[in-house]
């Protein structure tokens, strides 16, 4: 495993973040991950030296399942040897019907959230927290006041960011500023070779504030793992099972016509260097030189995740770097 500090921190993590969203997540009667399957996947990703773990207060069914089996599986790791990361923002429903105050980014449920996350993964502290989305209804000053007491407590170490407009980090790192508040460090869009320019302006502001880029479905929801082929009539034909077949947005989301091309250059690339798609996707990713990126993969099983994790030894030359990213932008 390589190993980068995480942006402008002190802080040391692993080439891959090891994502839990599929933690007790349920569809309709199928449950991604089960309890046993989600130790063991963490076991693995202990093993091939993965220190970065990621979840969310409402990860699973009910909300703070996923956070439960990671404190469970943690009682008999060594704490200090991890890198946890946990996020506030949606409604919570872990403890019946959502209240007024259950969601949002205000200091009520900020202060809430905090202590059911750190009690469900048996922790002190967190390593980050981020704010899972942009709370329009909620002054950034009082977010911003309430997250920097949550480090000066200790009860956090780190800041991040998820899913928002530009403008809007821009705002806050600014306010941070003003204000003499800690910063967001890190982020987590959704950004993988398929869905690049999309968050490209928030891409730019990560770069030029040396903030580390952790993303979220740098598979592109498995499409860039090469599973899905094209119907005659442009729809995803996916195997049974897959998220295509579990999510009615998959095509609209991932499978554009950009897509496809991109799918085509990362394929081309993984026969070049005897590789799976999946992995070229997840080491061009890492490449990136603009800024610190972590991709955070979701594995479905230990051998998955082995899979994810040999992009680590993985090396683009940068014609077939360059290749990619033309297919991405649609240069010639």
């Amino acid at each position: 495993m390589e190993y980068v500090s995480l942006g402008n921190t002190g802080t040391t993590v692993s080439r891959l973040c090891f994502g839990t969203w599929r933690f007790g997540k349920r569809h309709g009667d199928v449950v991604e991950t089960e309890r046993d399957e989600a130790h063991d996947l963490l076991d693995a990703a202990r093993d091939h030296g993965i220190n970065f773990i990621d979840t969310a207060n409402v990860y699973g069914d009910p909300d703070g399942t996923a956070e439960t089996w990671i404190g469970e599986w943690l009682e008999d790791q060594d704490r200090e040897e991890f890198v946890i990361a946990s996020k506030v923002y949606f409604p919570f429903d872990g403890w019946g019907e959502p209240g007024p105050n259950d969601s949002g980014l205000g200091r009520k449920h900020i202060r809430t959230q905090i202590e059911g996350t750190l009690e469900r993964l048996g922790t002190d502290y967190l390593d980050l927290y981020y704010i899972h989305r942009w709370d329009d209804d909620t002054p950034i000053r009082e977010t911003l006041s309430t997250l920097n007491d949550l480090v000066r407590e200790g009860k956090v170490r780190h800041l991040g960011a998820s899913s928002m407009a530009a403008w809007k980090l821009t705002r806050a790192l600014w306010t941070s500023d003003v204000h003499d508040f800690e910063r967001f460090d890190v982020t987590q869009p959704m950004v993988n070779a398929a869905h690049y320019d999309a968050v490209g302006d928030y891409l730019d502001v990560c770069a030029d504030q040396d903030l580390a880029v952790c993303p979220y479905s740098p598979l592109a929801g498995g499409f860039l793992t090469g599973k899905y082929d094209r119907a005659p009539d442009g729809t995803v034909e996916a195997p049974d099972g897959s998220r295509a077949t579990l999510t009615e947005t998959f095509g609209d989301r991932y499978a554009t016509d950009r897509a496809w091309d991109v799918l085509e250059a990362v394929e081309d690339v993984a026969d070049e260097l005897e590789a799976t798609p999946a992995q070229v996707s997840l080491r061009w990713l890492m490449e990136q030189d603009r800024f610190t990126c972590v991709p955070i993969v979701g594995a479905r099983s230990p051998d998955q995740l082995e899979e994810n994790v040999d992009a680590v030894d993985l090396d683009l030359s940068t014609e077939q770097f360059a290749r990619i990213d033309e297919a991405r932008t649609g240069d010639e």
